[in-house]
């Protein structure tokens, strides 16, 4: 495994007062006020999914789960961010490429 494997691609736009974030790695997505209350959202979502899928009621999923990919449009969405920041065009403030680690899950942890 590469440490890059331990990372999940996210995105993070803003869409009138709401800060939407995306994880184009396993299709999840939040909504917040506030960007840093949309990043705590979607982590909290993602440790909550990995769990369901690996050691929780989805296990005989995990398979499929934990590679489920976004739609097109919003791998499109994360690349073309990627882009922009590469060459130094996204700077309006709207737009974040986001990488978060993926929560390792011990095998004593107690779901609550």
């Amino acid at each position: 495994m590469r440490p890059n494997d331990l990372l999940l691609r996210c995105y993070a736009n803003k869409d009138g007062d709401q800060w939407q974030i995306f994880c184009i790695d396993l299709c999840l997505a939040a909504q917040a006020d506030t960007l840093s209350e949309a990043r705590r959202k979607l982590h909290d979502m993602i440790r909550e999914y990995i769990y369901d899928a690996l050691v929780g009621e989805d296990v005989k999923f995990a398979g499929k789960l934990m590679r489920r990919k976004a739609p097109i449009k919003q791998v499109a969405t994360y690349h073309y961010y990627s882009l922009m920041h590469k060459i130094g065009i996204s700077k309006d403030g709207l737009h974040r490429l986001i990488r978060m680690p993926v929560p390792l899950i011990p095998a004593d942890y107690v779901h609550e």
